[in-house]
């Protein structure tokens, strides 16, 4: 273990040597940035993170598939977005927005004094562990409101929408965002974890961790967490029950995807009333509005372009916010389901179709291919 710790530590040093420092200095951020130790060990977390999903985690869709088809090409693009998030985009956002961000607000490296939690209980100054486990908390349960307010506040769901119109959900899909939308929680978090009086380091800590497990409980696998099984998933979030999450609407029970909201801890679903166990068969993922659903013919930019033009359409309009599930009609006008919007003709054939094609994630068998257009993967007009 010793020996691991120096390795780790060898390596933050090398890489705080002889790559951030030399670029904070070029950019002339060095002190607004901060320890470039724990710039270092940030991007070390996001390489290692990298490393457990394309040599972990996708190993396992190929052994353990919750669905199987006959190609992986909608895919490319989630993993195109978590490439650039985890390389590029996540370091630099973090370091060189949050930072400034933190020490505008009073936090960050330039606080002397114990803050938030330290300073209301000394007791966690000298408790890093239990300290560290309560701002988890903390941080995963400020992240289940906001994933509710994602779903239910039409501009917001205008960006949220484009993570959910993945039909092939896998251990790429968490990063498959719109940045605007991305940058909204990050704000959310960063304010709260300057409320906890959570350092930077700490706080990349706690995102990254939250990113891992994310991975995980995107991935396409029929795995019950292991030798944890049904009480492993009231523990923490598996890909079972975050597949219910990102399930396609049912025509029958159109509220039934509303529920699986956690990010790590199923806890917060429990406390609320929107957890959803259950035996049957898993729906297949994706959206029914069609304006969302293509999404999924469309590159990384022009995912990101229609995904603005999305927002802005619901954002400056009065129907943008009232609160309520919606599709988005002409103009990226949003279209309350409570207003009487109508499915498609094929709508219920198609349904019916795509849930005959997939067996229980815990039976062993997979899925039927769904390629794109075909009836399974046939879009609504609602969500």
């Amino acid at each position: 273990m010793t020996s691991l710790t120096e390795l780790w530590q060898a390596a933050i040093t090398w890489l705080a040597t002889h790559a951030v420092t030399p670029t904070v200095h070029w950019l002339d951020i060095a002190q607004a940035a901060g320890d470039p130790r724990e710039i270092a060990e940030a991007v070390l977390i996001a390489a290692l993170q990298l490393f457990l999903i394309a040599g972990v985690m996708r190993p396992l869709e190929s052994l353990f598939p919750a669905e199987r088809w006959s190609d992986r090409r909608l895919t490319t693009v989630d993993r195109n977005y978590t490439l650039l998030m985890l390389l590029g985009l996540f370091p630099l956002f973090s370091f060189l927005v949050l930072m400034p961000f933190a020490s505008m607000l009073g936090g960050g490296p330039a606080a002397e004094e114990a803050t938030g939690l330290k300073h209301w209980v000394p007791w966690f100054a000298d408790h890093p562990v239990a300290l560290f486990l309560v701002y988890y908390v903390v941080y995963d349960l400020v992240y289940y409101w906001m994933h509710r307010a994602q779903h239910v506040i039409p501009w917001w769901w205008a960006m949220h929408s484009m993570h959910h119109s993945q039909r092939q959900m896998s251990c790429w899909s968490n990063d498959r965002s719109h940045y605007l939308d991305g940058m909204l929680q990050s704000f959310i978090l960063a304010t709260v974890g300057l409320a906890m009086g959570v350092e930077p380091s700490e706080f990349a800590l706690l995102g990254l961790l939250s990113e891992l497990v994310q991975n995980f409980s995107h991935a396409n696998v029929r795995l019950r967490l292991g030798w944890l099984g049904r009480v492993g998933e009231r523990v923490l979030v598996g890909p079972l029950f975050h597949r219910h999450h990102h399930m396609l609407r049912d025509p029958d029970r159109p509220t039934r995807h509303n529920c699986n909201f956690g990010q790590v801890l199923p806890w917060w679903d429990m406390l609320f009333g929107t957890a959803l166990y259950t035996d049957e068969p898993v729906r297949p993922t994706g959206v029914s509005d069609p304006e969302v659903d293509a999404d999924n013919e469309r590159g990384l930019v022009a995912m990101q372009w229609h995904t603005l033009k999305r927002f802005w359409g619901a954002f400056r309009r009065r129907e943008g916010w009232r609160l309520g599930d919606v599709s988005f009609g002409p103009g990226y006008r949003p279209i309350h389901d409570d207003d009487g919007a109508q499915p498609h003709p094929a709508a219920g054939a198609a349904a019916v179709t795509a849930v005959t094609a997939v067996t229980a994630v815990t039976g062993g068998a997979g899925v039927a291919p769904t390629a794109p257009g075909s009836a399974a993967s046939a879009p609504r007009t609602t969500r």
